[in-house]
């Protein structure tokens, strides 16, 4: 029996992790436009800091322009605003400065950050409406649930694009939280308390899993393997909670895998820690799995990066994707010469 709503559409969920995540996922979406894919997607779901590589996207989407399906501007359009904003220490400044504001939350700072570097006074009505869905999730600190912000008309759709994407990236407990007035409520006065996605899911899975191909990029940081644990309470606490998200994350990658191989959907998986060497390609871009790892661990931060680290963490989300896409989603789609910024490499 066929199912009665079958799956349709392309998706594609970016994973948070700061500065590392945007510049990672500006690769893979760079690789995705010349193999002509980033046209066909029809959802983008995000999470923190690829949420921030996702808003300069959807702001973007009006101004690129497509021949066969690639935007040729596309480095003028995103990779330039994103490579930007990472010369800029955020979250440090935010936080002081929101200190100085008691009625206003660092997430709320950081919104105003946003609009002023990326985004200015766009709310989520005005994305292009002929552009691809964007979903930017957030987490509900009131209820513990997934919070999905996205283009449409009426009270939601006056939300800025900035505020969305800075509640997705509102790192707990400096950046957080984000307080709006819940536009679906006719509650007068009711708040909405929302925190980083990451919180709840860092992989950002839940708006793509309807669809028929589901792509994920992740640039997420795993716990550190450490011998010696501290025993004091407030360590030990810190330890446990990242034991906790730990879980979670490997929960959601397992099930994601086991969806593949279940043939539930289409689609790959790439990330920040993968080897290269495991997709069995001859032709895949040169990346020593001891060298990506320590892009991997670059630290899950909003502050300013060194351009050559900028460059080597797009060269690596731009040769991870290449590597997922050519194996398991279009096996015959020519190698790329290189690296979009050869000279760095990945190390």
């Amino acid at each position: 029996m066929e199912p009665s709503n079958p799956r349709q559409g392309v998706g594609l969920a970016l994973s948070g992790g700061g500065y590392r995540a945007m510049l990672f996922h500006t690769g893979a979406l760079w690789r995705l436009n010349e193999l002509g894919w980033l046209s066909k997607i029809s959802t983008f779901s995000s999470v923190s800091g690829g949420s921030i590589a996702a808003g300069v996207l959807a702001h973007a989407w009006s101004d690129l322009k497509f021949e066969n399906g690639v935007a040729t501007n596309f480095d003028d359009k995103v990779v330039a605003p994103v490579r930007n904003l990472a010369r800029t220490r955020l979250d440090i400044p935010v936080t002081l400065r929101a200190m100085t504001i008691p009625w206003r939350s660092a997430g709320e700072e950081l919104a105003r950050v946003y609009a002023k570097h990326l985004f200015g006074d766009c709310c989520l009505k005005d994305l292009d409406p002929a552009s691809p869905q964007f979903v930017f999730t957030a987490t509900n600190l009131q209820d513990g649930a997934l919070w999905w912000f996205f283009r449409q008309n009426g009270a939601h759709g006056n939300i800025p694009l900035a505020t969305a994407v800075a509640a997705s990236s509102a790192f707990p407990p400096m950046l957080s939280p984000v307080v709006l007035r819940d536009p679906l409520s006719a509650e007068t006065g009711r708040k909405i308390v929302l925190s980083d996605a990451g919180v709840y899911d860092n992989l950002g899975l839940d708006p793509v899993e309807g669809h028929a191909t589901v792509l994920v990029s992740d640039a997420g940081k795993r716990m550190k393997v450490t011998p010696k644990v501290k025993r004091d309470w407030g360590r030990q606490l810190l330890r446990v909670l990242d034991v906790i998200d730990n879980q979670v994350r490997e929960l959601r990658r397992g099930a994601l895998l086991k969806s593949y191989v279940e043939k539930d959907f289409a689609g790959t998986y790439w990330g920040s820690y993968v080897d290269l060497e495991n997709f069995e390609l001859e032709n895949a871009l040169k990346a020593p799995v001891e060298l990506t790892h320590g892009l991997a661990e670059t630290p899950t931060r909003l502050t300013k990066l060194p351009e050559v680290l900028q460059e080597r963490l797009i060269n690596w989300g731009y040769a991870a994707c290449d590597a997922g896409m050519r194996k398991w989603v279009d096996p015959e789609a020519a190698a790329p010469d290189g690296f979009p910024f050869p000279s760095s490499g990945v190390g």
